[in-house]
């Protein structure tokens, strides 16, 4: 038996997620991009969302989608976009899954020391400022920690 105790680690809070929302709007509307914003708990649960008055209503849907895909893989999904192109190795997971999986840029695991805690989605963008403004917002909880 080991007599090694795990570490709790907090989980995200509500004013965690407001934190990450509030941030990636911010980067968005400094980049002059109307988004819709997703945050989930380590479970999948949505713990916030925010979609801009002027960003596309599919925007809601893919910033969810993105955050579940980084937290279920414990990746950003703009790392595993090649993994699902026809010669990658995850080629048919979208489709073998019946889950609300998204290979597009723009959904980023949340951790903290060093554990997975929730994701945040960001979409409205084009995938590549969508996986700015996401990676913007962690950097900004990080900061918050410190």
């Amino acid at each position: 038996m080991s007599t090694a105790t795990a570490t709790a680690v907090a989980p995200l809070t509500t004013a965690d997620a407001e934190l990450l929302i509030d941030s990636a709007r911010r980067a968005a509307t400094a980049s002059g991009v109307a988004v819709s914003v997703t945050v989930l708990d380590s479970g999948g649960h949505l713990l916030a969302f925010r979609r801009d008055e002027q960003a596309v209503l599919i925007s809601g849907e893919t910033s969810t989608r993105k955050a579940y895909t980084a937290l279920q893989l414990n990746s950003p999904t703009a790392d595993l976009v090649d993994l699902v192109k026809p010669d990658g190795p995850f080629h048919s997971l979208p489709t073998a899954l019946d889950r609300p999986l998204l290979f597009i840029a723009g959904g980023s695991p949340v951790h903290r020391d060093g554990r997975l805690i929730g994701a945040i989605g960001v979409g409205g963008g084009a995938p590549e400022q969508d996986h700015g403004f996401s990676a913007a917002a962690l950097a900004e909880l990080a900061e918050s920690v410190r």
